[in-house]
């Protein structure tokens, strides 16, 4: 029987999450992260820099992110084997627990979908509005379902599988490196000046690590949904990122509906191609999609018990 570090781990997060009052007393690992970065990008994104300057910079950065989040991985793990012996698995499992988030991308969809079940909309738009980047006050029922599904759709990839695609793989050192990655994505990532150089190198290294994680999430979200298939071969290029696009065509392939399309970005309309054909997004349609995302989230710990060797 192997070590069901991975498969206790999910087990955790699914059961807790990062508690509130957790958070209150120490915050959370993904901070650190934040706090590196912010220091990093007040220092090193210079404006009077050179484009090529700050693409140096932020290699640099990347390259000091995967040293703290790979190299505070290796600790861990050094010291749990080394204390642990025999009885290590639970003690990595909650090493690797924090970086995890089945249960914080469902707590925050939910409200989503609460509120247009009681047709509060301005509820439902500030709901979204907390997991998404465009603009949301102007969003109808059909724009905020699409919203929230995608968003559910593109992080069951970045929260879920492709954290545990790395602990399976390399341990914690690798599921850290990826949380620390995948940070700098968020908050540098971007094509939009001041971060299209300075971030390039994040958003680039960002899309490698979920190179595999990305297809794995679009095929388990299509056997979780029931289908989907045909819409995923379809549409899955038709996104803007080389990943993101896979578990969203999948999400509304199976679902029967589309989603993307044109969206508004602080006040300007980006019109971006649809994903998926049939309805139109409704609060029926994200009910159904939280629950392709449990089954998706339950066949992740199927897949994890059978890496590990666990029976």
């Amino acid at each position: 029987m192997g070590e069901p570090a991975a498969l206790a781990a999910l087990m955790l997060d699914a059961a807790l999450g990062w508690p509130g009052w957790l958070h209150a007393q120490i915050g959370h690992p993904v901070g650190g992260f934040a706090r590196i970065i912010g220091a990093a990008e007040r220092r090193w994104n210079r404006e009077a820099w050179s484009g090529r300057v700050r693409r140096w910079t932020g290699l640099a950065l990347l390259l000091l992110l995967l040293g703290v989040g790979g190299g505070a991985g290796l600790a861990l793990e050094w010291a749990i084997r080394r204390w642990g012996g025999g009885t290590a698995w639970p003690w990595l499992a909650l090493a690797a627990w924090p970086a995890l988030a089945q249960n914080s991308l469902y707590v925050h969809v939910a409200p989503v979908v609460r509120a247009l079940a009681k047709g509060e909309m301005d509820a439902a738009r500030q709901a979204v509005a907390r997991i998404v980047g465009r603009d949301t006050a102007a969003l109808d029922e059909a724009g905020v379902a699409r919203a929230g599904i995608e968003s559910l759709a593109e992080s069951f990839c970045d929260g879920v599988v492709a954290p545990l695609f790395w602990l399976l793989l390399l341990g914690p050192p690798g599921i850290w490196a990826y949380k620390a990655v995948n940070t700098a994505d968020s908050m540098i990532g971007h094509k939009e000046a001041p971060y299209t150089d300075f971030g390039w190198a994040a958003a680039r290294f960002d899309d490698l690590l979920n190179w595999v994680p990305a297809r794995l999430s679009g095929l388990i979200l299509c056997v979780a949904g029931g289908g989907g298939w045909a819409v995923l071969r379809r549409d899955r290029r038709k996104h803007a990122s080389p990943n993101a696009g896979w578990p969203e065509a999948a999400m509304a392939g199976a679902l029967g509906i589309r989603l993307a399309g044109p969206i508004r970005y602080d006040g300007v309309l980006h019109d971006k191609p649809w994903i998926g054909t049939g309805g139109e997004a409704d609060v029926r349609a994200m009910k159904a999609a939280l629950r392709i995302y449990v089954l998706a989230c339950l066949l992740l710990w199927g897949l994890a018990a059978i890496w590990e060797g666990v029976g």
